[in-house]
């Protein structure tokens, strides 16, 4: 039987990530299912498959092999399909890392996002509160604007955006002491590859700081606002 909290990790590029990432649920306790989306072009394909097959026993991890949409295409494609059989949808890159703490950060945010619809995030030891890096939600959000994230996105301010929803709806909380570390360059704790050149590159920057500027400014957030309004509304 599923969980009522489903985690979606795009990943490209990095299967070595998979058997880290499946060693954080078992060190931290997870229950919460797991679902790596993995691009049909990737370079790597043949390792994520051979996890798939290798992991296929464990009832909390799926892959779907999908056509490339970009991080933001792909969470949104993951997290349409899967509104319907989940309560709580999550996000992590595939260089996130939930850590151990007395309480099991999947009961955190089922316990965060019991009491409606919400927004909750973890301390990423990079941005902390400035940015949900990796965040959960309510299901009911995804049904309401139809997407985790705006589709005007492609790789880049996507964390903004969720503070800006949770923030303006009064449905959103930060946990400090919940750590879902962000294993990035800039924290020193990865090396740069060709995905992290290619999300970070300058273009990509300028593009989707455009874009989100253009949503926030000129209508697109407003819009998803006065939806979510009503979904707290409806279900007070």
């Amino acid at each position: 039987m599923a969980d009522d909290l489903l985690v979606i990790i795009p990943t490209r590029g990095r299967p070595q990530a998979v058997p880290e990432i499946v060693k954080a649920w078992d060190d931290t306790g997870a229950t919460a299912d797991l679902l790596f989306c993995v691009d049909k072009d990737d370079p790597e394909l043949a390792a994520y498959k051979a996890l798939a097959k290798d992991l296929a026993d464990d009832s909390r991890v799926r892959f779907v092999f999908w056509a490339r949409k970009r991080l933001c295409g792909t969470l949104n494609q993951a997290a349409v399909k899967n509104a319907d059989q989940y309560r709580y949808l999550a996000f992590m890159g595939d260089d996130h890392r939930p850590r151990a703490a007395g309480m099991a950060w999947d009961a955190r945010i089922r316990e965060c996002l019991s009491g409606g619809p919400g927004i909750v995030y973890g301390n990423d030891l990079l941005q902390g509160e400035a940015m949900a890096t990796a965040v959960a939600m309510t299901s009911d959000i995804v049904h309401t604007l139809g997407y985790f994230a705006p589709d005007c996105l492609v790789h880049l301010c996507l964390d903004l955006v969720w503070v800006d929803w949770g923030r303006r709806i009064g449905r959103i909380t930060y946990l400090p002491d919940m750590v879902i570390e962000h294993l990035h360059p800039a924290a020193g704790k990865a090396s740069l590859d060709a995905v992290y050149e290619d999300c970070n590159s300058p273009e990509r920057s300028q593009a989707d700081g455009a874009a989100y500027i253009d949503y926030r400014d000129n209508g697109g957030l407003e819009a998803d606002l006065v939806k979510l309004r009503k979904l707290v509304e409806e279900a007070a």
